[in-house]
């Protein structure tokens, strides 16, 4: 906390020369301040949220990303609080000065690093971690200048009208908090779905220059000097106009970078609400690739040979009503589709916008096979989870789990313990779930780990395999994902209810191989490993 009556040090101007000459009456003048503390915590929440966002898209990792960015900032923070006090004896001039350089700094921040991850990711070498690294870096120059905020904002507000230092803080961080409130829930409902990160970062820059400009050159602009105001004035102007200008070309530089890190085929890029959807390819003879959260999730010819394992061992047996976790792509219900004695198909998808695009669009409709607008298919919007707490009595001969990577941060509920004793009840007798448990080469541990937990829910498994052709199916842009050696697989579980693991076989004349004998000695390993750690789990740790 900054000491309002701590002495000057020798040389240095006095911080108190009297009350601040303002063109306002006291009590409007500490308003005005206070509404600038409100804007500036929105927007300095914003540019924490908009890292973490991009981290998590391009990155992966969401908790490991969330986690650096965000004990970053708070370190830097601290240390830009400290480096304020050099100038309290200048605080209308250094707030102009920080407020001008964290706009540039954080209004540009997304567009710079979606540039070297989109056009250097791929360079390997020394530069491997390079976007990492140029995450950190940005993180640790916002934390700096927004630590700098408050120290300042105490010093004006106190040049207004002399208070107790409790109550001026009171005063300081409420209108802080209420907009850190704000900015949080702007960022995901308003500027995320409507602008996109890269315009809404650049938004938030020109409202956090127009505000910190406001407050200095209008409400103190009688303690600065005539060379400080014109200064302050001519920066702001050029931080106005490099934002303006990335705002004009966002649209040409976005389209650009997600051909550089999607490939040349992209066609829709839409922000749903729920996740950013990428399509590429899928007309004119060209394979489809469907993106979701920056994850490859439809992999070109891979993606029949991936639903065909998935949905065929489950539907050897009774199939008459066939129940659909996720698959908002409709390619699992093309498989289900394809089976003979098929009644019913129920779908629950979180993501209206992804039902809506496999409805309408060209390419992936036509990969689907006009899934949904079979009078079989009931689609239901909701949380998987959610939906199975509220299904009532066995229901259904089949449940497919068609749902994100259990590496992924965000689906870990989805193979929890609870989340399988509740498919467990929707399902008849002799019904059975399947569940894509991620790649059995690359991390073995996340796959055993699912299928431990299977069992601790009542489920019997029979474990399987099959090796894909493509470089990764959900690694999407992640260039480090891809750069293994191992060979590419995806690894399933086939579960019943029991102690009795059910059959494992495909349709006659099914392309794909099922790898049994392979997983033998993975299995053993698993077992010997289970004393170590390998065990049912309530939520699956994304990191293995």
């Amino acid at each position: 906390m900054i000491e309002p009556h701590a002495p000057a040090p020798p040389g240095a101007p006095p911080s108190w020369t009297g009350p601040a000459r303002l063109p306002v009456r006291p009590g409007t003048g500490r308003f005005l301040v206070l509404v600038c503390v409100f804007v500036c915590a929105a927007c300095g929440l914003v540019y924490e949220l908009e890292l973490v966002a991009f981290a998590s898209y391009l990155i992966g990792d969401s908790v490991t990303q969330a986690s650096v960015v965000l004990s970053v900032m708070v370190f830097a923070m601290g240390i830009g609080s400290l480096a304020a006090k050099r100038l309290r004896w200048h605080a209308a001039a250094g707030f102009g000065a920080v407020e001008s350089a964290l706009a540039l700094v954080g209004g540009c921040s997304a567009m710079a690093l979606y540039a070297v991850f989109a056009w250097t990711a791929g360079w390997g070498g020394m530069w491997a971690d390079g976007p990492c690294c140029l995450l950190v870096a940005f993180s640790l120059a916002i934390g700096l200048l927004i630590g700098a905020e408050v120290p300042l904002l105490m010093e004006l507000i106190q040049r207004i009208r002399r208070q107790d230092a409790g109550g001026a803080v009171a005063d300081l961080f409420a209108a802080d908090y209420v907009g850190a409130l704000v900015g949080g829930l702007a960022f995901p409902f308003l500027l995320l779905p409507f602008l996109g990160q890269l315009t809404g970062a650049l938004l938030t820059g020109t409202v956090n220059v127009v505000a910190g400009g406001a407050l200095v050159l209008g409400l103190f602009r009688r303690d600065l000097t005539r060379r400080a105001r014109w200064t302050l004035l001519l920066t702001g102007l050029v931080v106005l106009g490099v934002l303006a200008s990335a705002a004009a070309l966002a649209g040409d530089f976005e389209r650009a970078a997600r051909r550089a890190v999607y490939g040349s085929g992209v066609r829709v890029a839409v922000q749903t609400g729920v996740q950013e959807v990428v399509l590429a390819g899928g007309t004119h003879g060209r394979p489809l690739d469907l993106f979701l959260d920056g994850r490859l999730r439809v992999g070109g010819r891979d993606a029949r040979r991936y639903h065909e394992a998935l949905v065929g061992p489950a539907l050897t047996g009774p199939h008459t009503r066939v129940l659909i976790l996720g698959g908002g792509d409709g390619l699992a219900a093309r498989e289900v589709l394809r089976r003979r004695g098929v009644r019913r198909v129920d779908v629950v998808e979180l993501d209206p916008g992804l039902v809506d695009l496999a409805r309408h669009d060209p390419g992936l409709s036509a990969a689907n096979g006009h899934a949904f607008a079979d009078r079989r298919v009931r689609v239901t919007t909701a949380d998987a989870l959610g939906w199975l707490r509220r299904a009532r009595g066995p229901a259904y001969d089949v449940v497919v789990a068609d749902l994100p990577d259990p590496g992924i941060t965000a689906s870990t509920k989805l193979y929890s313990q609870e989340f399988y004793g509740l498919a467990r009840r929707v399902l008849a007798p002799g019904g059975r779930l399947v569940v894509h448990a991620g790649p059995v080469t690359t991390r073995p541990r996340a796959f055993w780990t699912v299928a431990a937990t299977l069992r601790t829910a009542g489920f019997a498994v029979s474990p399987y395999r099959v090796l894909g052709h493509g470089t990764g199916f959900a690694s999407g842009p992640d260039r480090s994902t891809g750069t293994s050696r191992a060979p590419h697989d995806w690894g399933f579980l086939l579960a019943a209810p029991g102690t009795v693991p059910p059959s494992l076989r495909m349709p006659a004349g099914h392309p794909a191989t099922l790898t049994r004998t392979a997983l033998a000695a993975d299995a053993r390993a698993a077992e010997r490993t289970r004393v170590r750690g390998v065990r049912a789990s309530t939520l699956v740790h994304p990191r293995y």
